[in-house]
């Protein structure tokens, strides 16, 4: 383990350090006043824009988190049960759009969610509205909608792993004790499963929340994240003591919210067992 604990410390434990550090320094015009002091978090606290911009980040990320999920979770369930050859073709189609770069895929859904873009365009050409949809882009919309299709992936891949180590035998024996198909997913595919959903759920929900490309790219003033905020302090604004509160506190509510997520999830599993 000693390999692994020396790349963990370095390349995890010592930046976070250093960013906690950070934290607790002050802007002082060009350069910084290392004096340790709680002005950046108390502006955090007392500042609306920045409990606005947090409360907005983790809600999208949520939503993109479970719609990616509900998503995928039946693409995988069908390679997984229903496909009994060349199933890592299939899992290849299923991913092979995410090989292109992430811009790339950004640019496109631009184009589609766009004022004359794919969408809008068709169903102006069949009559179903009278003007363009203007929600589509530069919304939280838009936001939601590309972040769940560039991060489908990470949810297509650890779901169809936890599926495909369900031992069938057991779908068998509750068939034979008259389970229906519903009742056998319910009280055995979907717990078994759960580790898949786990997975699926921190590798999307964590870099989510603080992905700032495609907010800035078609989220508009109302799909800003806090990750935008962040990128902002260590950028433009030169203030890399409150960019790295800003971290700290988001680090924070992440960590708090999967640690709630993981207790119910153990808690509904312990009930279905």
């Amino acid at each position: 383990m000693s390999p692994t604990l020396l790349f963990l410390l370095v390349g995890v434990a010592v930046p976070f350090l250093a960013l906690l550090l950070i934290s607790f320094w002050t802007r002082d015009g060009f350069g910084f006043d290392t004096t340790l002091t709680f002005a950046n978090y108390e502006r955090i606290w007392t500042e609306p824009i920045f409990g606005a911009l947090l409360s907005r980040s983790l809600w999208i990320s949520g939503v993109v988190t479970v719609a990616t999920v509900l998503l995928c979770y039946p693409m995988a369930y069908y390679v997984a049960f229903h496909v009994h050859r060349h199933k890592m073709l299939w899992i290849i189609l299923m991913t092979l759009p995410f090989w292109t770069s992430y811009l790339l895929r950004i640019f496109a859904w631009k184009v589609i969610l766009g004022y004359e873009g794919v969408i809008n365009a068709s169903l102006l050409s069949l009559g179903w509205i009278a003007a363009p949809l203007e929600f589509l882009l530069y919304s939280p919309t838009a936001v939601i909608i590309t972040l769940a299709h560039a991060w489908a992936a990470f949810a297509i891949l650890p779901l169809y792993v936890s599926l495909e180590k369900i031992d069938r035998s057991l779908l068998e024996a509750a068939a034979d004790l008259g389970d229906g198909p519903a009742r056998r997913f319910f009280r055995i595919t979907l717990p078994l499963s759960m580790p898949g959903v786990l997975s699926a759920f921190f590798l999307i929900f964590i870099p989510t929340t603080g992905d700032y490309i495609t907010p800035a790219l078609l989220g508009g003033p109302d799909g800003a994240m806090i990750g935008n905020l962040i990128q902002l302090q260590f950028g433009a604004v030169n203030n890399w003591p409150m960019g790295a509160a800003l971290s700290i506190v988001l680090t924070l509510w992440i960590a708090a919210i999967g640690l709630v997520f993981l207790a119910l999830s153990r808690i509904l599993a312990q009930r279905a067992a």
